[in-house]
């Protein structure tokens, strides 16, 4: 019984010395707890110290999208569209230009021809 006792004495001291060294390391991290379409999801998100990381928040405000610089076809399109060109459609699309073919208000037939630039400049 002695024998028991020391040991679970012993097992205690160093199980109690050893608990700091554990919530350390998990301070680091935290737990999110989610419910989605998925289900219930538990994941975890590390944490960071401003004072030691200078990259601590480098990809939290990063946005994610693709900038483009010049005029896409879509963006002819929404142009002409808002000229007041009906029933737009692309005709070319080169390197340089963009041509478009539509009808007026009046039913006559119109073509544009939109530069690449930035704002999609007519010409």
């Amino acid at each position: 019984m002695r024998n028991f006792l020391i040991n679970t004495v012993l097992a205690l001291a160093m199980g109690i010395s050893g608990l700091p060294l554990i919530t350390g390391s998990t301070a680091a991290q935290e737990f999110e707890f989610s419910i989605g379409r998925d289900g219930p999801q538990l994941r975890t998100r590390e944490r960071c110290d401003p004072y030691e990381d200078d990259d601590c928040y480098e990809d939290r405000y990063v946005e994610q999208r693709v900038v483009r610089r010049g005029c896409t076809e879509g963006q002819a399109l929404d142009k002409a569209e808002r000229i007041g060109v009906r029933r737009a459609r692309i005709v070319s699309a080169g390197r340089r230009t963009i041509e478009v073919r539509g009808r007026s208000r009046d039913g006559e037939r119109v073509y544009l021809t939109f530069g690449r630039e930035r704002g999609c400049p007519v010409y």
